[in-house]
Formats: C-alpha cells, sequence, structure tokens
C-alpha cells in the first residue's frame, strides 16, 4: 500500500510516500480501507517532533489520526463491526497512520460514519468532534445559560466546539478576524471579536469557561483574568500538566516534567481562584457515537475549508501550518 511516513523528526522535513505492507489485523481491530484523511496542525506537531518526549514514535512511522472509510477484514474478536460498515475514527495514540491506502483500527476507537455525510465530511470530524466534546461536556460539563470563550472560532476545533457550545445552550464568545465574523455568526457564535483590532478582556467578564488555544503567554493571563471564581480553563496547547502524565502513564521523572512546566499556569489559575486543566484529546468510539448522532440529527455540520488529493498531503499539511484555514482539510485518499 502507498503511505506518508515521518522519516526523520524536524520542522523543515516533508512526509515521504513510501510502499508499505498491508497492515495486519489483530483480533480486537479491523481493517480499514481509507478513503479520506483529515488532517490537523497535531499531525505536524507529531512530524516537528514537539511531542516525542510524551509520545515518542520512532521513526519511520505513518502519520495522520482521522480517518473515514470502509471496514474490508475483522479480528477474531471483533463484534461490533463487519465487512462492508463504513466507518471513522480518531485512531488512538501509538496507531495512527491514516496517511496511507489502509489502517487497522482498535474497535473501541470506531465508529459508524453518519449517514448523511461523504467520506470526506467524515473524515474532518473525528480528532475535533472529539476534543470540543471531551472539553465541553466531560471535562466542562456546560449547562444551559453559561459562558463560553471559544478561541479561533474559525478553525477546526472552534466551528466544531461553537456548534456543540449551543447545543449544549451556552452563551458563546470567540475570536476570529474581520472577514470570517459573520460566517462564524452563522455557525452560533453570540459574540464575535476581531483579534486585529480588539482585546478579549475588555469586553468579556465573569465567563464560566475558556477554551484556549493560543501559545502566547498573554493570551493565557487575559484569559485567566475574564473567568468567574471557580471558572475553568481548557487548554489545547499545553502547558502539560502532572494530571495529563497520570492519565496516559508516564514514568515519574517525566510527571516531574510536566509538574515543571504547568507551574506558573496553575499559579496563575490559584490566583484568579479558577481552575486549569491541560486537555490532549484521547481516541473515544463511544463518544464519537454520540457525535455522530448530533450529525444525523443536523445538530452539527462539518466545515470543510479544503480538499487535497492524496498524493499532496505535504501541501495540505503545509496549508494547515498557515493557520489560515477556515474550518478543516482534508485528503481524498481513494
Amino acid at each position: 500500500m502507498r503511505a506518508f511516513i515521518v522519516k526523520s523528526y524536524g520542522k523543515s522535513k516533508k512526509l515521504q510516500m513510501t510502499e508499505l505492507p498491508e497492515p495486519t489485523v489483530k483480533e480486537n481491530e479491523v481493517l480499514v480501507q481509507i478513503y479520506s484523511a483529515g488532517v490537523n496542525l497535531l499531525d505536524s506537531l507529531i512530524k516537528n517532533g514537539d511531542f516525542k518526549l510524551f509520545l515518542p514514535y520512532k521513526p519511520p512511522f505513518v502519520n495522520g489520526h482521522d480517518v473515514a472509510g470502509v471496514v474490508i477484514k475483522v479480528g477474531s474478536k471483533v463484534s461490533k463491526y463487519k465487512c462492508g460498515d463504513e466507518v471513522y475514527s480518531r485512531v488512538g495514540d501509538y496507531r495512527i497512520g491514516t496517511f496511507a491506502e489502509y489502517i487497522a483500527v482498535n474497535e473501541g476507537d470506531l465508529a459508524l460514519k453518519p449517514q448523511n455525510l461523504s467520506m470526506d465530511e467524515a473524515a474532518s470530524i473525528p480528532l475535533v468532534g472529539l476534543t470540543a466534546w471531551q472539553a465541553l461536556v466531560e471535562i466542562g460539563n456546560i449547562k444551559k445559560g453559561q459562558k463560553i470563550f471559544i478561541q479561533a472560532g474559525s478553525g477546526g476545533v472552534g466551528t466544531f466546539a461553537i456548534q456543540l457550545a449551543k447545543h449544549l445552550g451556552a452563551y458563546v464568545a470567540t475570536t476570529t478576524s474581520a472577514t470570517n465574523a459573520d460566517w462564524v455568526k452563522k455557525l452560533g457564535a453570540d459574540l464575535v471579536i476581531d483579534y486585529k483590532t480588539e482585546d478579549f478582556e475588555t469586553l468579556l467578564k465573569d465567563y464560566d469557561l475558556v477554551l484556549h488555544s493560543n501559545r502566547d503567554t498573554k493570551i493565557l493571563d487575559k484569559s485567566f483574568r475574564i473567568l468567574k471564581v471557580g471558572g475553568q480553563l481548557i487548554s489545547l496547547v499545553g502547558p502539560p500538566t502532572p494530571e495529563f502524565a497520570e492519565e496516559i502513564g508516564l514514568a515519574w521523572y517525566l510527571k516531574l516534567v510536566t509538574k515543571f512546566l504547568s507551574s506558573g499556569a496553575k499559579k496563575k489559575a490559584k490566583k484568579a481562584n479558577a481552575n486549569f486543566r491541560f486537555l490532549f484529546m484521547r481516541a473515544e468510539g463511544s463518544q464519537l457515537a454520540k457525535i455522530t448522532a448530533l450529525i444525523e440529527a443536523g445538530v452539527i455540520k462539518p466545515v470543510i475549508d479544503k480538499l487535497f488529493a492524496f498524493e499532496q498531503t505535504n501541501e495540505a499539511m503545509t496549508y494547515v501550518e498557515s493557520g489560515r484555514t477556515k474550518g478543516k482539510v482534508v485528503i481524498k485518499v481513494k
């Protein structure tokens, strides 16, 4: 099969197309023929080596986390899926490799593809959908009438999170450029802030939750200051915390590293009488099935910016890295 591999870590390195054997299927896995693969900033961060301390993939390995396709083989202990099923997934850590023609996926990481979506649309959903779900539902426990600030509303996570937050009954503020303001409002945002000309700290006060996705430390400081007492800041960009290290089973010395890295953010949270949480989303087929139900009910719609051919995988990665995407970028594999 054809696949794009990370041959060695590095920001200037490109993925390399190569021929690999078709994956073998373990007893609790299915073999998926990949039709479409979503592209995420995480794919670039993995390639660059930004996560190798916590996710030490050993090059060469196939990159890619989001997939939509058809089951063509099932393991002996698989009970939920059969050959011919149309499925989608954000595959599990250490099982990545969706920039390829086939992938073996753990049964628990899969869900049936929404019937009202194309393969391309379905592939755009899993990582951003699960990120938003785990932030707003699982951790945030968002209730009707609460105020949520979602940074970067026109990005992949932002476009999904706005729709989910509105479904949960929240008042949603977000940032984007002026050219995207009306478009983001149509997704459900109540207040849209032009990050180029306006300061969100002067416009927002007593918010219940901030979904934080900006690496600028000044933005982090401001985000804490707009929270109400007892509010939550859930960060998608770090710093990683000891709680995160515990969740993914890191060694003791890495837990110490995360304690050091997150000490500043934890102090800021304490000063603001707020809670800080780093979210590194996980694969979860059962949650994806709940997202499927919302999509089939018309509550949430996929937002695709651009489609690329499989041969253009590196160009797709570069486009995502530009930070100019409106929604998701998808690669058509088949």
